[in-house]
């Protein structure tokens, strides 16, 4: 495990998805108040996440490329500060210029969103060439529950700083950058033999090969990821406006409403990261039962969304479902290539990721006049994508590497791995190791044949 400690390395890593997370989160329950003071159209107003997201989503791709080839962390450390930098320009737009800074708070989005497009996609993937087996996926899972963590904690923070002035959350985003990047720095050593050596040629082509073998499983799980996404953004975007026209809420207590269903879902990524382990078969069907749960939630939402109480449960419901899926999906998706071609393949998860955050709020903010039509159509969307990954997402599909893989994740977690013996030759071992045949017995690291057999 490199690094001073895993622990102290997991921290450093799940700062990054954390204070991503905040690029959105952190301005939904402060749209209201941009959209009063700058004169704007609901429509306008869903543009400050749309043009953050949709950036990240085009970058990441490329960002993916670039971390493959030279390493991750001198993608992501510049990634962070551009992301700062983008904060400082919105925020300072909304105190000097008045009604005038919306255009330029939509260019600090965007150069925040091309910043973003180097942070949690890479971070991903570093955690998958960092960990192996079950401590990748307990990790992996970490990492999601620090990005809800993040969606939990930022409708509280947002709304807090928000008593300064709205244009103060904007600001807020270099502060709590230099801290991660110092911490990524130091205290993180990635694994220099995962650097792919390939041009940009033949690299493309074998995540073309990569795609080929698992086509169907990571469409799937693009799909799936995108869905859950679109669907919690595009929930939070309805409930920023619902709670203040509905309950009158503002402020800390409308965050606090909004943190609700972000809270069940990094409580649920967390536990599922923490007991899934390494079992691809019954994360396949976690990943359906979790959007089959955010199905049924936002179908009864459509048949009756007037009592308080049902309508937080139902909310709440979805918030478990995207928690037992996005972490499931996270492992299928850092497990289906080797280290060479995890950041990019990670990226392109991340894109699509990005693309379902970026759709949700327009998409909710077209629809919200019909309420109903806006949840049945929601839970349409769920029920498609966990209809699709009961059928395309293979267990068999795990155990095939592709080409040249070294690491090969199946529903029994074996991983092929090279150790060293005292003839200094690389001897191939799998784990977990099998008892061994007769006239057999175990040296150290491997088998050998037993003296006595001879």
């Amino acid at each position: 495990m490199p690094g001073r400690s895993g622990s102290a390395v997991l921290a450093a890593l799940s700062g990054v998805p954390f204070i991503m997370v905040l690029g959105n989160s952190m301005i939904i329950p402060v749209l209201p108040d941009i959209k009063g003071a700058l004169d704007l159209t609901g429509f306008e107003v869903s543009l400050i996440i749309t043009l953050f997201s949709v950036p990240a989503g085009l970058i990441i791709p490329l960002a993916g490329f670039l971390s493959d080839r030279f390493g991750r962390k001198v993608v992501i450390a510049p990634s962070l500060v551009l992301y700062g930098l983008g904060g400082v320009a919105a925020g300072l737009a909304g105190l000097y210029m008045g009604k005038g800074a919306y255009p330029v708070i939509l260019g600090g989005r965007i150069l925040q969103g091309i910043g973003a497009a180097g942070t949690a996609p890479i971070a991903m993937a570093l955690c998958g060439d960092l960990f192996t087996g079950q401590e990748r996926s307990k990790a992996l899972g970490i990492i999601e529950a620090a990005n809800g963590f993040g969606k939990v904690l930022s409708p509280v923070l947002g709304s807090l700083i928000a008593l300064i002035a709205w244009y103060a959350t904007f600001l807020f985003f270099p502060a709590v950058v230099i801290p991660i990047v110092i911490a990524l720095w130091f205290l993180v050593r990635e694994p220099e033999s995962n650097r792919s050596e390939q041009g940009v040629g033949r690299y493309l082509q074998s995540i073309r090969q990569i795609f080929e073998k698992k086509m169907a499983m990571l469409l799937t799980s693009f799909f799936a990821g995108m869905t859950a996404l679109l669907l919690l953004f595009g929930v939070l975007f309805f409930l920023s406006e619902y709670l203040e026209s509905r309950y009158n809420l503002r402020g800390v207590t409308k965050g606090l409403a909004l943190a609700i269903p972000v809270l069940f879902m990094s409580s649920t990524s967390f536990v599922t990261g923490t007991l899934v382990k390494k079992k691809i078969k019954l994360m396949k069907w976690l990943v359906f039962t979790g959007l089959a749960l955010i199905s049924a939630s936002l179908a009864l939402l459509g048949v009756y969304n007037r009592n308080t109480v049902l309508f937080f449960a139902a909310v709440s419901a979805a918030g478990v479902g995207t928690g037992l899926t996005l972490p499931c999906l996270n492992y299928i998706i850092t497990s289906s290539c080797r280290a060479q071609k995890r950041g990019l393949v990670t990226s392109l998860y991340g894109s699509v990721r990005f693309f379902g955050v970026a759709l949700g709020p327009p998409i909710f903010g077209l629809l919200m006049a019909d309420r109903t039509a806006m949840f049945w159509s929601a839970a349409a969307l769920a029920g498609t994508a966990a209809l699709l990954s009961a059928f395309l997402i293979r267990v068999r599909d795990m155990k095939k590497p592709a080409a040249g893989d070294r690491e090969v994740p199946g529903e029994g977690g074996v991983t092929v791995r090279p150790v060293p013996v005292k003839l200094n030759l690389p001897v191939f071992v799998f784990s977990p190791a099998k008892k061994p045949s007769a006239g057999t017995r175990k040296t150290g690291d491997h088998e050998g044949p037993d003296p006595k057999s001879r």
